[in-house]
């Protein structure tokens, strides 16, 4: 982290919009605003000047938009980018400017309740984005398909995957699952923090890249071998027992749970253990906060095998560190191993 206060740059084409984050985010002190610009192009060229720590920048703007300020900075000198997002859950260009090297996006904010939501997880991505190690975020860009089978033994030691990442984590996901074997023989169930009408194009995103299917889960499906499903963020997702055939199921629940809600990866690690219990495979990635910490610990009480993602390739050790401290942890390993590590449990 500068030794200083975290300079952030604000790139927007609304000037009340940027009159807005200016004044939500100036009041933190270890923050110090160091210029505005109206549109990408202005806003590279003064992010090349002026080297800020973090970039804060709007995704829709006219001519020279947030995806242009992403590739001109990530091609030319790499820094830690935030992007503001007001696009609809069919446009995928949020996804293309992470996996070119934006730290991270958050809705723009709407409304008075939507700028006091806004306030206080914008201040905590700019402090975040102002640690990470721009070298993880470029090689986001380096992401590659596995297209080879597995020769799997006829028991297999594990049923099920699931995984839970929040922020660095759909670049991490991604890469995960597009490196699995294409005949894997059980399911993966993903929970990700996001905003849930985000949610169905990211699934719909891993779908085109990945060897194999995914889906956003839906209440009342049976969980299916080589499959991975993604939690939708409308609830809290479990996998439970069908009470009539005995087969796991997605289902969902009002429930709210200390650390995230909606999706909350705590919820899905719950119900995993109780499920499959030893029988079971759980993944904590990158991300801000401890969310997947109890979870994780539960399935390693049932005797499920737990692996956490290490510090060096995380963008943000803040769920996989919650998650070693706890005693939740069974292996510690990097993110470009994790596909192979868990192929070799099984």
């Amino acid at each position: 982290m500068p030794a200083t206060r975290i300079r952030t740059l604000i790139v927007d084409d609304s000037a009340l919009m940027r009159k807005l984050i200016t004044d939500l985010i100036s009041t933190d002190t270890s923050i110090e605003i160091i210029g505005t610009a109206k549109d990408g192009k202005v806003g590279s060229d003064m992010a090349l000047e002026l080297k800020p720590d973090v970039v804060i920048t709007d995704m829709v703007m006219p001519e020279f938009d947030g995806m242009y300020l992403v590739k001109s900075v990530m091609d030319k000198r790499p820094m830690p980018i935030i992007v503001l997002s007001s696009l609809d859950k069919t446009n995928s260009r949020i996804f293309d400017a992470l996996q070119y090297g934006a730290f991270e996006f958050i809705d723009k904010p709407s409304g008075a309740d939507g700028r006091n939501t806004f306030n206080d997880p914008l201040i905590k991505l700019i402090r975040e984005a102002s640690l990470t190690d721009t070298n993880l975020l470029k090689a986001r860009q380096l992401t590659h398909k596995n297209t080879h089978t597995h020769t799997f033994t006829q028991q297999l030691n594990y049923d099920i995957v699931v995984i839970g990442a929040s922020t660095g984590g759909p670049g991490a996901v991604e890469l995960i699952i597009n490196n699995l074997p294409r005949n894997l023989q059980i399911p993966v169930v993903i929970g990700q923090h996001m905003p849930p009408r985000f949610l169905e194009t990211f699934s719909e995103r891993l779908n085109e890249n990945s060897p194999l299917p995914v889906k956003l889960a839906r209440r009342g499906e049976i969980l299916k071998a080589g499959v991975i499903y993604v939690a939708n963020g409308e609830s809290n997702t479990c996998i439970e027992k069908n009470m009539i055939t005995g087969a796991p199921m997605i289902t969902s629940t009002s429930k709210k749970f200390e650390e995230f809600n909606f999706p909350s990866i705590d919820c899905l690690f719950e119900s995993v253990a109780e499920t499959y219990g030893d029988r079971s495979i759980g993944v904590i990635l990158t991300g801000m906060g401890k969310d997947g910490m109890v979870g994780l610990s539960k399935i390693k009480s049932k005797g499920g095998y737990t692996i956490a993602q290490d510090e060096e390739s995380s963008v943000v050790y803040g769920m996989p560190k919650a998650a070693h401290d706890f005693g939740a942890v069974k292996q510690i390993v990097p993110l470009t191993q994790i596909s192979g590590f868990i192929v070799s449990c099984l």
